[in-house]
């Protein structure tokens, strides 16, 4: 078996930081009766609203048949409404929908910063955000290899 590379071994590291934060917000945020994934696409039509679900599947992490379930249950939930608008299906807040996300984001975006600001100082955060702004920059343009 090949030993890992610097590359492999920070890969591993940072998917295991990623899972393990994602268990541990999906916890918290259960007190506002949502997970990760919902808080993600809440917050996604708040900032763009109206939008169409493809439209929103690009900015989220969730599968076309994954959203379309989650939005079935945001819209039975009376978090979000669907609106025709002739040919095109939009998506958006509810006011309830607005209330929820405007109440769990403080408390999810202190959550999250802890994990950060518990270890690292104001320098290391920075450079932190830069190197993971380049690496998802990198990700973004990556093709697969042919062989």
């Amino acid at each position: 078996m090949r030993k890992h590379t610097l590359g492999s071994l920070t890969w591993l590291r940072m998917m295991r930081f990623t899972n393990q934060s994602n268990q541990l917000s999906n916890e918290y945020l259960k007190r506002f009766d949502l997970t990760t994934a919902q808080f993600d696409v809440l917050m996604q039509i708040k900032t763009y609203a109206p939008l169409t679900q493809s439209e929103l599947a690009e900015k989220v992490t969730v599968t076309q048949g994954g959203m379309s379930r989650m939005l079935a249950r945001l819209e039975k939930e009376e978090l979000i409404e669907r609106k025709q608008d002739w040919k095109t299906k939009t998506i958006s807040l509810t006011a309830k929908g607005e209330q929820m996300i405007d109440t769990a984001t403080p408390c999810q975006l202190h959550f999250q910063s802890s994990f950060f600001e518990d270890v690292l100082t104001e320098e290391e955060m920075k450079t932190l955000y830069t190197l993971m702004s380049k690496l998802e920059k990198n990700s973004r343009e990556k093709k697969l290899p042919t062989t």
